[in-house]
C-alpha cells in the first residue's frame, strides 16, 4: 500500500495512464498562506510530469482533462491545485 498522497495519485495516474514518464511531486509547502493550503504544508498544490501512449494525436487540452479525470477523487477530497506538464 502507498504511504503518500503524492505517491496514491502517481499510483492512480499508472493505473489509468499508463504513462512512460511519470512524477508527482508534492509542492503545498511552497504555497504555505496561499488559497486551498490546509496548514499542514502537505497535500494540497502538486505537480504532475508525465508523458502517455493515451496522449498521442491529442491536444493538449485533452491531454490535461486526462489526468484531472484521473485523479477527480483526489481533487474532490481536498487537492487544491495540480499543475500538469506534458512531456
Amino acid at each position: 500500500m502507498t504511504n503518500t498522497l503524492a505517491e496514491q495519485m502517481a499510483q492512480r495516474l499508472r493505473d489509468v495512464l499508463q504513462p512512460d514518464q511519470l512524477e508527482v511531486i508534492d509542492e503545498s509547502a511552497a504555497h504555505a498562506g496561499h488559497a486551498g493550503a490546509n496548514g499542514t504544508g502537505f497535500g494540497t498544490h502538486f505537480r504532475v510530469r508525465i508523458a502517455s501512449p493515451l496522449f498521442a494525436g491529442k491536444a493538449r487540452v485533452a491531454k490535461h482533462r486526462l489526468v484531472y479525470d484521473a485523479l477527480q477523487d483526489f481533487i474532490d477530497q481536498g487537492v487544491h491545485a495540480l499543475e500538469i506538464e506534458v512531456l
